[in-house]
């Protein structure tokens, strides 16, 4: 079977659009987070909304494959979400499910149907790629959950908190007020423990 024949072509340029609105979505929540004075969730989104970029990318180098020469145009009907708002909280609650659906139902079929159709390599690319939005789900749910229980800033066990001002980093339960190098405060910069 052709690749340009298939359902896993309409498959990717699905994926390929979702992906590139995902993005768009994210640095609509990066921006609504940096306005609230949250530059350290900004961070976070901002790397997410890079890797969602790399995911469109990976998606139409694949499309690209089905063709010696330029694609016409290729009409996509598919559902895409318009949830978010200018509101953090509901960003990175509607950010964590729009994520699950990908990573839980989307791509699983997709990678399915690409391996029915004997493309083992993109069905692997879809594998890959839900297993990362699945890791992004998680990411929103643990921020969302921070940010709503005041806990931003709190683990129960020592964590590595970094100000990305400066670079300084101690391990400790909670992070600094304000860093003890470069006297960023909280909130203003990246004090956030890696997820």
């Amino acid at each position: 079977m052709e690749l340009k024949n298939s359902k896993t072509f309409d498959h990717l340029a699905r994926a390929f659009a979702g992906e590139c609105m995902a993005r768009t979505r994210y640095e609509f929540a990066e921006y609504g987070a940096r306005k609230a004075g949250y530059d350290n969730i900004a961070a976070i989104i901002d790397e997410i909304a890079y890797q969602e970029f790399n995911h469109a990318r990976m998606f139409y180098t694949a499309l690209q494959s089905a063709s010696d020469g330029p694609l016409p145009n290729i009409d996509i009907c598919a559902g895409y979400p318009f949830s978010q708002r200018w509101d953090l909280t509901e960003n990175l609650s509607a950010s964590a499910e729009d994520e699950k659906a990908e990573g839980c139902e989307i791509y699983p079929e997709y990678a399915r149907v690409a391996e029915e159709e004997g493309f083992k390599d993109i069905a692997g690319l879809f594998r890959n790629v839900a297993a990362v939005e699945l890791r992004h789900e998680r990411i929103f749910r643990r921020l969302l959950g921070d940010l709503k229980s005041g806990r931003l800033y709190e683990r129960e066990e020592p964590v590595t908190w970094r100000c990305s001002a400066c670079g300084y980093e101690t391990e400790s339960r909670e992070a600094f007020e304000q860093c003890p190098l470069c006297q960023a405060k909280r909130g203003s910069i990246d004090l956030y423990p890696r997820l």
